[in-house]
């Protein structure tokens, strides 16, 4: 097949076997060691929409990849991570967003009533226009202007809100994802004790995780939010049943 693209085991000379298989629109991590296999999309796209997909298998390793619970109603933390482009000095910028209120206050299903309240609010009143235009650079995390703001601008301003009305920053968790159209996207995930809820700037209603279909890549630690975890679920991440189950 003449679309095959250099296999990602060499390029980033990795010493362990998995690979992620790229066929059609998702992506099953085999643990067989191969390449990725270009489908429909080009060359570009998939480099550049996947490349934290590939990036942080690499850095996990098949034994988390495999792990389960992708499909829970919570999403699992393989392992620490670093913090995602822009958001290195997040928590000296807005202390709120990485202090731990403890988990007093609203919860449960009052919290999700304020998290659906909040997110078709702010997503009808904020207007999305990205870092590049409105301030010359990529990925500048900042509570949206007058002119608005991108999907990580928004997620503050969603988290910002929520704790003034008394929700628990460790259940408000800032996570980065792969849309539908395998573009970078950021969300906030609410963690309730019937799982975790997506509020995005996409789409007004509040759902769980799992109906999403997004990538999920990374999210911050709950147990300390200055912290970040991959959690590689969802979306291109599909566990494959081996021979051993």
């Amino acid at each position: 097949m003449s679309n095959w693209i250099t296999c990602w085991k060499k390029l980033l000379k990795i010493t362990y076997e998995t690979c992620a298989h790229l066929v059609a629109d998702k992506i099953i991590v085999t643990g067989k060691g191969a390449c990725l296999m270009v489908g429909k999309m080009s060359k570009i796209k998939i480099v550049h929409s996947l490349v934290s997909v590939v990036f942080l298998i690499t850095v996990l390793g098949s034994s988390t990849v495999m792990a389960a619970n992708n499909n829970g109603t919570f999403l699992v933390a393989k392992r620490s991570t670093t913090s995602p482009p822009g958001a290195s000095s997040l928590c000296d910028k807005y202390r709120w967003a990485c202090t731990s209120t403890g988990y007093r206050g609203v919860s449960g299903r009052t919290a999700l009533q304020l998290a659906k309240s909040v997110n078709s609010q702010i997503n009808r009143q904020t207007d999305q226009i990205e870092d590049q235009a409105q301030y010359g650079r990529q990925e500048y995390w900042s509570l949206p202007t007058s002119l608005g703001g991108d999907c990580e601008d928004i997620v503050l301003l969603k988290k910002k809100k929520l704790l003034e009305k008394g929700v628990a920053s460790e259940t408000l968790l800032i996570a980065t994802v792969l849309d539908l159209n395998r573009n970078s996207h950021a969300v906030l995930v609410l963690r309730t004790k019937q799982g975790d809820f997506v509020l995005d700037s996409l789409q007004d209603k509040v759902i769980p995780w799992r109906n999403t279909r997004y990538t999920f890549l990374k999210m911050q630690n709950p147990k300390s939010l200055r912290r970040w975890d991959a959690v590689l679920a969802g979306g291109l991440i599909k566990d494959r049943p081996t021979g051993s189950k």
